[in-house]
């Protein structure tokens, strides 16, 4: 599929022109180059990488099979990222495999059906985190969370001193924990009670408010569907109907604003534009060089959301043997290990067999620095205890480290420590003279998934519109 422009270096700078700039290929920046394209504007999108899609990452399987090493799960009240997939040609298909899941705790690996985890000391304490859960979050709008009652009290301490103050203890904190694993490449004391509330009250739209359920939740929740062909298609065909649009290997250093017009600089050269869409992490946005400097309260903003650190650890194997064990590949591990939340992800006709699982938080810290060889053994004697000893037994194993990828470091959201959503949340997407934002951390919906990148890049294109 070439589609794209890949930009190779010149002996000078040479001047292009459009009507907008978007900077980032990915889901965000690819949708608002889309609508502004329809709008009958010209527009530019320039990605750092020699790819399209950010977060999105296919890995190829062979004989036309992909499974991915990015963000994959779409679900129920995500409906601008599956209706943008029907656009262009990319179907869905239930992410979850029948059988039973496998909970591994106190040295036992127990298998379970639905969502009741067969732990009878553990229920009770998650029957009362869902209630105080949902009855703090209620009270909190996602789009302006800092203006919520109690809203600098719940920024001023962490997620998990707001549990333990809610009577939300041992059980119930351990496997909150093990789904910011995975949400957040972190945990809950990484992040304030406030941001990390907010965040589960984005888990739905204008008319479905957010639930925790809703965003752990497999079937029926944010882990039902995944794209055939792989999440990273969505991009690609997006990136197709922008017709040479997208250049490539063209990461941008400077934007220069003054009263008729931007220029954009960047490794392929420098860009005229009335407008510029910004479509990148709020941290690696703060790193560009900035004329005028972007508002000060804005930059302490971007520079205060990282990303949380994850990896996908991805074995391949001749076909899902599990299945005919009875077993859906999914594992919760309550027990130290590196990997606390596996997948079956395998391609929609069942082979080959994939197992994914997510090395994140202080896991990842752990686990990254060590040997490629060490950390694959640790990895697959997780799969292993949900799956069974045949685990060990890969045609191919595959990490993604996220924090290693120059154009993201981190993964697979920004979150917010405490502080930050009280003392500068406000300034979070404020257009900045002729320059306007778009990235998954920008939707009030869904933030840090693929459809607040889509919602985020709708929302760019129509500010930008009304301004023009």
């Amino acid at each position: 599929m070439t589609v794209l422009q890949e930009s190779t270096p010149t002996s000078g700078p040479r001047r292009n022109e459009a009507d907008v700039v978007v900077i980032g290929a990915g889901l965000a920046g690819l949708t608002a180059a889309r609508e502004l394209v329809a709008a009958g504007l010209s527009v530019t999108v320039l990605e750092a990488r020699e790819r399209v899609g950010g977060r999105l990452l296919n890995h190829d399987l062979g004989d036309g099979q992909v499974t991915e090493i990015g963000g994959q799960f779409v679900g129920p009240t995500q409906d601008h990222v599956l209706a943008l997939a029907e656009q262009v040609g990319v179907a869905t298909y239930q992410a979850t495999v029948p059988g039973e899941s496998v909970y591994v705790h106190g040295g036992r690996a127990r298998r379970f059906t639905g969502q009741a985890l067969p732990d009878p000391l553990a229920l009770p304490d998650m029957g009362i985190a869902l209630a105080r859960i949902g009855q703090a979050v209620r009270k909190l709008s996602p789009t302006a969370p800092w203006r919520a009652p109690k809203a600098r009290e719940l920024d001023g301490m962490t997620y998990e001193t707001w549990l333990r103050k809610a009577e939300v203890t041992g059980a119930a904190v351990d496997l909150v924990n093990i789904f910011l694993n995975s949400a957040y490449g972190g945990e809950a004391r990484d992040a304030s009670a406030l941001f990390s509330l907010w965040y589960v009250s984005a888990f739905g739209d204008e008319t479905h408010p957010g639930t925790m359920e809703r965003g752990t939740g497999t079937e029926g929740g944010a882990q039902d569907s995944r794209f055939v062909g792989g999440s990273q298609l969505v991009a690609q065909r997006v990136a197709l109907e922008l017709d040479g649009r997208v250049r490539l290997a063209a990461p941008v250093r400077r934007i220069s604003q003054d009263s008729t017009g931007v220029t954009v600089v960047s490794d392929a050269g420098d860009w005229r534009a009335g407008r510029v869409i910004a479509a990148v992490p709020p941290l690696l946005a703060s790193r560009i060089v900035w004329d005028p400097l972007l508002p000060p309260q804005q930059d302490q903003l971007y520079q205060r959301l990282p990303f949380g650190t994850l990896m996908k650890c991805v074995a391949v194997y001749d076909k899902p043997f599990w299945r005919a064990d009875g077993l859906s590949g999914m594992g919760l591990l309550r027990d130290g290990s590196p990997i606390r939340e596996m997948f079956d992800n395998s391609p929609p006709d069942g082979g080959p067999g994939v197992l994914m699982g997510f090395l994140g938080g202080k896991e990842w810290r752990k686990w990254a620095h060590r040997p490629a060889g060490e950390r694959r053994g640790a990895v697959l004697r997780c799969f292993a205890r949900v799956a069974g000893e045949r685990a060990f037994d890969t045609v191919d194993y595959v990490e993604q480290d996220w924090t290693a990828e120059q154009w993201t470091q981190g993964g697979p959201t920004s979150v917010a420590a405490p502080g930050v959503l009280t003392g500068y949340g406000q300034w979070m997407g404020r257009r900045f003279g002729r320059v306007h934002w778009a990235g998954a951390e920008f939707s009030p919906y869904w933030p840090g998934f693929m459809d607040g990148a889509v919602r985020s890049g709708k929302q760019a294109a129509a500010e930008l519109l009304d301004h023009s």
